[in-house]
């Protein structure tokens, strides 16, 4: 099987029995990149998403409003539940919470999105930075997910998901941006123990990484991004194998720490090409944490 190469197609397509129509989907950003691309994947197979994030009014810099988001979901074939938070503040978390039951009668699926970057060494990365990343990433990973989880054991297929790298413990990806590394697997232990935590009542939980770099508006802020995303992929793959993933039986696909990569052979998918954005597979860049 080849992979897409136009946005309205879908390389891990699953069959009609295995869609997300009709199931409710919370996720914590979402305006821009990968989140954006998970929200319209599942739109459209008519699924209702509830997006929180905190940008509600244009961003100077950045593309995409959480109101923006909704109305492409919309236009997808989804439902649409536009939710203006910050995943740091319990008040909001809860309310998000609160409104995407209140208004879609449940919720089937948690997507822990929202995450900060600052790749500095220990000696430069500001206290302020550590702070946004331990509070974004971690904190509010847990957060939303405890919040969920009593509409999450209700629901027939119940799935968390957090955008998050496998637990690779080789010393150097500590040593190259310790802060950072911390703030992602704080995300990554957060899979681990709520999946084994929640293995009696049914709730999944996993993590997916890309295998590659992805073409987001956070790597092309950094210095070179206009470059790095020559060799990058688009963020279509992670939506597609985060379809793929979302599917799957609840009680038999927990505490896995995917890559976008992995999961998409498993469904049978061999080329990869189309997600390309213009570098041959052989010059993409290897993302970190791998």
């Amino acid at each position: 099987m080849s992979a897409p190469r136009e946005d309205h197609e879908s390389a891990a397509a699953a069959p009609a029995s295995l869609s997300l129509a009709g199931r409710t989907v919370l996720m914590s950003g979402g305006s821009r990149g990968i989140g954006l691309a998970i929200a319209l994947r599942a739109a459209r197979d008519g699924a209702n998403v509830a997006i929180m994030a905190k940008t509600g009014e244009p961003h100077p810099k950045l593309e995409g409003t959480v109101h923006t988001a909704a109305e492409q979901i919309e236009a997808a074939g989804g439902r649409a539940l536009a939710i203006v938070g910050d995943v740091r503040k319990d008040d909001d978390v809860r309310a998000a919470v609160d409104a995407t039951i209140g208004t879609f009668g449940g919720i089937d699926v948690v997507v822990n999105n929202a995450s900060a970057i600052d790749l500095s060494t220990t000696p430069d990365v500001d206290m302020k930075k550590y702070d946004l990343m331990a509070d974004i990433n971690v904190r509010g990973t847990f957060m939303l997910s405890k919040f969920s989880l009593d509409a999450l054991r209700q629901a027939e297929n119940p799935h968390i998901l957090t955008l998050s790298p496998p637990l690779n413990l080789e010393p150097r990806w500590a040593g190259l941006h310790l802060a950072y590394t911390m703030a992602k697997y704080g995300m990554s232990l957060t899979t681990l123990g709520l999946a084994e935590e929640l293995k009696d009542d049914g709730v999944a939980v996993n993590s997916l990484w890309p295998a590659t770099l992805i073409d987001t508006a956070a790597i092309r802020a950094m210095p070179g991004g206009s470059t790095l995303v020559r060799a990058a992929r688009s963020p279509r793959i992670v939506a597609d194998a985060a379809h793929a993933v979302l599917v799957r039986g609840s009680r038999s696909c927990s505490g896995n720490f995917f890559t976008d990569e992995q999961v998409l052979r498993e469904e049978g998918v061999t080329d990869l090409t189309g997600y390309s954005l213009g570098a041959p597979e052989g010059d993409l860049i290897p993302d970190i944490f791998l």
